[in-house]
């Protein structure tokens, strides 16, 4: 066995790791753009939804442009601010242990989520393409589909990709309700949640680090919507719950520690033999350390691909508010997006540490969005109109 084999990085597996998750965030974009496509006739529509975003400001087709800036930011310093105070509380219960009370709240959630929002976008559809459905009909299969999207999502039994299915399907629903904003909030709430995400996972005191930071140090699973592209194994006797890539069992050795295939080891503290997880996204140079590596925050480190479901949400937003324009936009916000995502993963090999998944696209698609309106759309128009290209 040759030791001085260089220890494989994530690079060594980008295109893999990149369809892994590229595919579902895909997925999800696309059906925001085709939702919005079908059911907003007139963009001026989205004016009308109000929601914690709309609180401070509620913005006219009257207003000067510097009066829905202004509005436009002060909307998403309350919204920010209400993420804050939301995460920091869900801190503090995790802190206390108060773990059964976060599932609950969280299937709550998941269910008003598919239940209503849900309900709100079929009944849509079924006006929209005239479909001959009864009342109570239409009322029991919501409710099933609600709460086996509960237990598909919280539960254990199921197949990996009806949960995977569950969790697009509730980034979709809320996308689309955030692309009814208004225009000028929906953008300057994108920057502002881009940044909050590189401050809530970056410093030491943002609430996102403290939370996985105390999940790992307690060798427990948050209870929050996550995306992971890899197949799951759940232990029975309530040992470490992992998405992996394969799994290999093995007595108390060293010999895959020294292969560098090896990353993280459940611990049993009432058998003699040990599940070893092979999670292969990202090597550690050492076979243990005191260090803490994040997870479970944008794309995680611990090998499992790992994407919140809020990255699944926003980036369908951005391409959602581009559908209103047109579709030349669409496709421009979408590589900017992609390609944010693929920089990401090349900083995590680099940095070796989690790292958010909002900044770099979001970034990306935004700049793209108003290159693309300011620029690209006059340089294709004159070249149609003077036959230079058709």
């Amino acid at each position: 066995m040759d030791r001085t084999q260089r220890p494989r990085s994530v690079l060594d597996s980008l295109g893999e790791e990149l369809i892994g998750i590229l595919t579902p965030v895909s997925i999800c974009m696309f059906t925001v753009v085709l939702l919005v496509c079908l059911l907003n006739s007139d963009t001026s529509s989205s004016a009308s939804f109000s929601s914690i975003a709309t609180a401070a400001y509620s913005e006219t087709d009257s207003d000067s442009p510097w009066d829905k800036l202004l509005g436009a930011f002060l909307n998403s310093l309350v919204f920010v601010a209400a993420i804050t105070v939301a995460t920091f509380l869900l801190v503090l219960l995790f802190y206390l242990r108060c773990v059964r009370f976060l599932k609950l709240y969280m299937g709550f959630s998941a269910f008003v989520v598919l239940a209503n929002l849900g309900g709100e976008i079929s009944v849509l559809l079924i006006d929209r393409f005239r479909l001959p459905v009864d009342s109570v009909t239409f009322s029991i299969l919501l409710f099933n589909f609600s709460v086996v999207g509960v237990f598909a999502v919280f539960m254990s039994r199921f197949s990996i990709l009806i949960t995977q299915g569950y969790l697009v399907v509730i980034g979709v629903l809320v996308a689309y309700f955030f692309t009814m904003l208004p225009e000028w909030t929906t953008w300057v709430l994108l920057v502002a949640l881009a940044l909050y995400d590189l401050a809530a996972v970056l410093l030491p005191v943002g609430p996102l680090r403290l939370l996985v930071e105390m999940a790992i140090s307690r060798d427990e699973d948050i209870p929050a919507l996550v995306y992971e592209a890899r197949p799951v194994i759940r232990d029975d006797s309530r040992l470490v719950q992992r998405r992996v890539w394969r799994d290999r069992r093995s007595s108390q050795n060293d010999d895959d520690l020294e292969n560098n295939e090896v990353v993280n080891v459940v611990r049993a503290e009432e058998d003699e033999q040990r599940s070893e997880i092979s999670v292969p996204l990202i090597e550690r140079s050492r076979p243990e350390s005191s260090e803490t590596f994040l997870e479970g925050i944008g794309l995680g480190s611990s090998g499992a691909i790992k994407l919140g479901l809020g990255d699944f949400i926003f980036y369908s937003v951005l391409v959602g508010r581009a559908a209103m324009y047109d579709l030349m936009t669409v496709y421009a916000c979408y590589l900017a997006i992609i390609a944010g995502l693929g920089v990401t993963l090349m900083l995590l090999s680099v940095y070796q540490k989690a790292l958010p998944a909002l900044p770099v696209s979001i970034m990306l698609g935004v700049v793209f969005y108003f290159l693309a309106r300011l620029f690209l759309e006059v340089f294709v128009v004159q070249c149609s109109s003077n036959l230079v290209m058709f």
